[in-house]
């Protein structure tokens, strides 16, 4: 018979639970190792059919790694079981295991895409270079902040203009200059790192194709159109562009019951960054976007009726789909036809 497995997974242990025939055959724990995880499965389940785990900081390596390894791996949404795995008496790393391997055997889950490990890595260096470009700004506001405390206000400017300030200003306090140099410091070699990892942005966006196609619309950067294609992946993984702006979660909640229906504020579900990235993209369109186009008339229209921010989040659900289409077409961004996506 069919075998079914559930694995709650943790950053040092994993608990396997093996079903077969509507009941446990076994239950036990081992290091979250793939490989030691795949030699267990072999030895308490020959005839597994499903092992399924839900979505977490280790699901992509454990997903591709139990693929290679010939296991039928599925990642589950971790909000979807939550609901089922709630039902337990008692919250146990076990009794989740348990209920995960119920669901694998009765197949009430939703699959999640798991994510290749190239768009990974894009993914990965957007987000290091995001963090990197916040902690420089929090380290120049820090320094601007320590140094009013002595009467000494930095004059607006960025960059070299910035530090070019402070070391002025420090030349007058010698015992300052001890404590904020090393901060300074410390700044300006973070800024450098950022700007490292910034050029290797740009060049892996030159290098792409789709990346290329994605820039011609106005407002896209390279930031936006590489991590549009990291979360994408294949254009083929959604049937229909429309359905891209619900999965980024910038489609209203509607919540119907009875005779009460009414429409809220966005989902905000999926990818935040990506999300805030065609958000700030919608307002450039919105508000500097030279060349003038009918998805830029479309939004002006509709921030006269709604107000600017609810016309950007608009233009940022259409852009979405947009995007989409041209990643599955090849084609160019039309600037006439924009709007009717």
């Amino acid at each position: 018979m069919d075998q079914f497995i559930g694995l709650d997974v943790s950053l040092k242990d994993t608990f396997i639970s093996v079903r077969e025939g509507g009941n446990r055959i076994w239950r036990g724990k081992c290091p979250s190792d793939p490989a030691l995880i795949g030699e267990t499965i072999r030895k308490r389940a020959p005839n597994v059919k499903r092992v399924v785990f839900e979505t977490g900081p280790l699901s992509i390596w454990f997903y591709h790694a139990m693929k290679q390894d010939g296991l039928p791996a599925i990642c589950i949404d971790a909000r979807h079981a939550k609901a089922a795995l709630d039902m337990a008496p008692n919250k146990t790393d076990a009794n989740d295991a348990d209920g995960l391997a119920r669901l694998a055997e009765v197949g009430f889950y939703r699959e999640v895409r798991v994510k290749t490990f190239d768009s990974m890595l894009i993914r990965t260096l957007v987000a290091a270079r995001t963090q990197m470009l916040r902690t420089t700004t929090q380290m120049s506001n820090q320094i601007r902040g320590l140094m009013k405390t002595f009467g000494l206000v930095v004059p607006a400017g960025a960059g070299r203009v910035f530090e070019g300030h402070v070391r002025r200003l420090l030349a007058s306090n010698a015992g300052l200059e001890k404590i904020i140099l090393p901060v300074l410091e410390a700044w300006r070699g973070m800024r450098a790192r950022a700007a490292e990892l910034s050029r290797q942005l740009i060049a892996s966006a030159r290098a792409s194709t789709q990346c290329q196609l994605l820039s011609s619309i106005p407002g896209v950067g390279a930031v936006t159109a590489s991590s549009f294609v990291a979360a994408i992946e294949d254009p083929k993984n959604f049937p229909k562009s429309r359905a891209v702006g619900a999965w980024i979660g910038l489609t209203t909640r509607r919540y119907q019951s009875g005779e009460v229906d009414c429409d809220g504020h966005i989902s905000r579900r999926g990818d935040n960054h990506l999300r805030g990235l065609l958000y700030e993209a919608a307002v450039v369109i919105l508000t500097r976007a030279t060349a003038d186009s009918a998805l830029r008339t479309w939004g002006l229209k509709l921030r006269e009726k709604i107000g600017f921010k609810r016309a950007a989040v608009a233009v940022a659900r259409k852009l979405a789909v947009i995007m989409h289409a041209m990643l599955k077409t090849g084609e160019l961004f039309d600037q006439s036809i924009a709007a009717k996506a």
